[in-house]
């Protein structure tokens, strides 16, 4: 169902950074990608997260590389909106395996793609860090591919001595330096220094709410977040709802669950090409 070139599908996910603030649902497969798209977002991302739980794998770097780019191709080929990839930390070692990783991303027809900067154990040292985020934007050209650059300093906190604002602050500027177009800042939670972050980082903020923020699209937009994503909380409220109506089932046979489901006649015109 694809339509659009990748660099218009490219331009368009990057001009919504310029607006007033857009919200990034997260897909984990076809179908979901299909509902958020008929639901009217002008974008979507994938989800890591969600993925690995829909193939029952727990996330971080349980799924493989190919694996992954698989599902992540799939997402795109059933939407015509720009979808950005969730890429973990880029499947690689070293710098040039991210590079390697973000070209396969945009060939199955991703046009933008989050890499964290962190591993097990921790973050990357800052210019092992930068060299990761240059490599994936030489593989990926600025405009024809959208680079969120995602720093982990918030969740890895507690184990840094070092001012987590300042950090973050000082990776956000060197990643946009080596080419980010975005930067991604989870487990951030108070509105002040959402406020601050949005204000001192040289691109558009982007902060995932339903994980450790559950502060509203319309409150993170008015703080000067441009984008906020979801991350696997749309996964994880469909999941929630499976296991609330297993254990309906198992415990009194009842279908209150069915209250508000859609028909199977009007899901099936969702999936309608």
């Amino acid at each position: 169902m694809t339509t659009g070139t990748a660099n218009d599908k490219a331009t368009t996910l990057l001009e919504l950074h310029a607006g007033p603030g857009f919200v990034l649902p997260n897909a984990w497969d076809a179908g979901s990608a299909r509902i958020l798209e008929q639901v009217g977002f002008p974008a979507i991302a994938t989800t890591s997260a969600g993925i690995a739980w829909a193939q029952g794998v727990p996330d971080g770097g349980a799924m493989d590389r190919d694996t992954m780019l698989d599902h992540i191709g799939r997402i795109v080929a059933a939407v015509g909106v720009p979808v950005s990839a969730d890429l973990e930390a880029g499947y690689g070692e070293t710098a040039a395996e991210v590079g390697e990783t973000v070209a396969l991303a945009a060939a199955v027809g991703a046009v933008g793609a989050n890499i964290e900067d962190a591993r097990p154990g921790g973050l990357y040292d800052l210019d092992e860090a930068v060299d990761r985020i240059a490599a994936a934007r030489a593989a990926a050209p600025r405009g024809a591919f959208v680079l969120n650059a995602r720093t982990d300093t918030y969740f890895a906190a507690a184990s840094t001595s070092a001012d987590v604002f300042d950090e973050t602050v000082e990776r956000a500027v060197r990643y946009v330096e080596a080419g980010a177009d975005c930067v991604f800042v989870p487990g951030v939670v108070e509105e002040d220094t959402i406020r601050r972050l949005a204000a001192a980082v040289p691109a558009p903020l982007n902060v995932v709410a339903g994980l450790a923020s559950t502060t509203d699209a319309p409150t993170l937009f008015s703080l000067g977040v441009k984008r906020v994503s979801l991350g696997g909380s749309l996964a994880r409220a469909s999941l929630s709802m499976l296991e609330r109506a297993g254990r309906e089932l198992l415990d009194s046979g009842t279908l209150g669950f069915l209250d508000g489901a859609i028909g199977y006649a009007d899901l099936q015109k969702r999936f309608d090409r």
